[in-house]
């Protein structure tokens, strides 16, 4: 065997060696909550780390729950990344119990300026949706970054850092085509009803009312009573809304009942609005997700 012949079988033995290690049991894991963020943590990690991601497409972050193992995986994370500010109700227990062993782990919606719900049973609370808003992801880039490189062993903190920028590089892009997008829109039609109180970033962002929610409510698990519907409907009548917003991975009954009781010519627009979906073209990842939506609204306000 010549010399060059050698260097290279040692050089393929040593990279077989390595991918071994980047993927099996002893290979550092990150474990994400919502999908939402699993998107945005794999696309800065890559393939440096294993990243789990417990929420499946198309569910509901307020009533999806975890198998044993999963909860097992929380555990023995290296690093847990969570939306935080209540939004996981089913998961939090096994996020705050980790922390309690030692796991790190990044509650995001605390670092990017959370806002508080402003109407009804919500009043006063934070905000978990934060998402809607392009700009606060790419806060919540920086800071999932900097935690993998703190905290997850054997990464590439430059590679990390590279990624982040690159994607967060696309987030700018993305609220520059959002604002163009929302431009088209007349100021007096910048008005939202949806199925429940999610939209409150993207009204602060965009410069849109937010008229009222189906279920007054931030969480998808509450549900509305009769006044509430009346209250909605005369809100809808008074302010001439033209479409009404469900999400896409829930029913639209209580939306087209509403619509029904309006009286008035409202269409029900389906959003990805808290998952991301298997669908096609909707909602593969978060870019895809806020460019489905963002022309959804363009064109139910729009009247097309």
């Amino acid at each position: 065997m010549t010399l060059l012949m050698a260097r290279l079988v040692t050089a393929i033995a040593f990279v077989m060696v390595a991918g071994c290690a980047a993927t099996g049991e002893n290979a550092p894991r990150v474990v994400v909550t919502t999908n939402i963020l699993g998107d945005v943590t794999h696309t800065i990690i890559g393939d440096q780390a294993e990243v789990t991601v417990l929420m499946k497409p198309d569910s509901d972050p307020h009533s999806f729950g975890v198998s044993a193992r999963e909860a097992a995986l929380i555990e023995d994370a290296d690093l847990i990344v969570y939306n935080g500010l209540g939004l996981e109700e089913g998961v939090l227990r096994h996020v705050a119990a980790a922390e309690q062993a030692g796991v790190p782990a990044l509650a995001v919606g605390e670092g990017v300026d959370p806002i508080r719900f402003a109407a009804d049973e919500t009043a006063g609370q934070l905000d978990p949706h934060f998402w809607t808003d392009p700009r606060r992801m790419a806060k919540a880039v920086d800071l999932i970054a900097e935690q993998v490189v703190t905290h997850v062993d054997g990464i590439d903190a430059a590679a990390v850092r590279t990624a982040a920028a690159s994607y967060r590089a696309q987030l700018e892009q993305l609220d520059s085509w959002v604002e163009q997008q929302v431009a088209t829109i007349p100021p007096d039609s910048r008005r939202l009803v949806t199925n429940h109180h999610v939209f409150g970033y993207f009204a602060q962002r965009y410069g849109f009312q937010v008229i009222g929610a189906v279920i007054p409510s931030g969480t998808t698990l509450a549900s509305p009573s009769a006044s509430d519907l009346e209250s909605l409907r005369d809100a809808i009548k008074s302010a001439h809304v033209k479409a009404i917003f469900a999400d896409s991975s829930q029913p639209e009954r209580l939306a087209r009942v509403l619509a029904s009781e309006a009286g008035v010519d409202v269409e029900v627009v389906p959003l990805f609005s808290e998952s991301l979906s298997r669908r096609s073209p909707g909602a593969a990842t978060y870019l895809d997700m806020i460019r489905s939506n963002t022309k959804a609204m363009a064109d139910g306000l729009n009247g097309r």
